[in-house]
């Protein structure tokens, strides 16, 4: 029994419950980050969406560890994976753990979506009514890029096959080539560090407006965070390099702040971002 989907269908957009049982759709594991939203690059990240038999197949431990050795490559690469079987959540999160896995590994117990998409097993005797080990490679639409067949183990998705599905979908985002970061309107929100070359001038000497706040929240692993405005005005976004300097900067929520304000299409963001002695 092949699964009913093919390469260029749409994968459904389903939400099932996570290892710790809060419920995930796939299209927010794909959805671009905030920078990316502020920048205008809105195609997101791949998803590669394994399903597995369960914890006790040999062949899904072995393709399980080959994912956690690719994992930290993934990270780097702006994709995502994610696993699914007809384990309970407490299930998933054993075997998470074992294999020092750090991606969702999600729960169809009912096997709705593995019927959906016509990989229920029923020739097991010990194992009866899984999912056929299928592994999808999905466009940040969801639209399916690759599908592999994993029956036999042969048939599973070297990491070099999925280097080369990875590189083909990121080839199609609009930011793939370097010369999308030298527009204007991008470097003046991941501002080029040559900008503070001289230090930072004076908030508002360049014409910009110019406000006061805090520092509503910060994260530091994507070099991110929003400005709480004391005029009551909406937040204001920012890029760790709107605050000069050299290297990687960092600042404390509940900081007070000036800044310079940019309103360009995709929202309001900061630049120039000074601490208030």
């Amino acid at each position: 029994m092949a699964t009913s989907l093919r390469v260029n269908d749409q994968f459904p957009d389903v939400v099932l419950p996570d290892h710790q049982n809060e419920m995930i759709q796939l299209s927010h594991l794909t959805r671009p980050g905030l920078l990316d939203q502020y920048l205008g690059f809105q195609e997101g990240s791949p998803l590669i969406l394994i399903f597995l038999r369960g914890f006790f197949c040999p062949r899904d431990q072995q393709q399980m560890r080959q994912m956690v050795e690719f994992q930290a490559e993934l990270a780097v690469n702006y994709a995502r994976v994610v696993t699914i079987s007809a384990d309970p959540p407490q299930v998933n999160a054993a075997f998470r753990v074992g294999l020092n896995a750090r991606w969702p590994f999600l729960s169809d117990e009912s096997r709705q979506l593995i019927k959906q998409i016509n990989i229920l097993d029923e020739t097991e005797g010990e194992y009866a009514y899984r999912a056929q080990p299928y592994t999808f490679v999905l466009r940040p639409s969801l639209q399916i890029h690759t599908i592999y067949n994993g029956w036999f183990f042969v048939g599973r998705p070297t990491l070099e096959e999925l280097r080369h599905d990875l590189r083909a979908i990121m080839e199609m985002r609009a930011d793939y080539r370097y010369e999308a970061y030298a527009d204007p309107a991008i470097r003046q929100i991941r501002i080029p560090q040559q900008e503070w070359e001289h230090g930072a001038p004076t908030p508002g000497a360049n014409g910009l407006p110019v406000a006061q706040g805090t520092v509503r929240w910060f994260d530091v692993d994507t070099g991110v965070g929003m400005l709480a405005r004391g005029d009551a005005g909406p937040d204001v976004f920012f890029h760790f390099t709107a605050i000069p300097g050299q290297g990687y900067r960092t600042i404390k929520p509940g900081a007070a702040v000036r800044f310079e304000i940019i309103s360009g299409q995709h929202g309001l963001s900061a630049r120039n971002i000074q601490p208030i002695e």
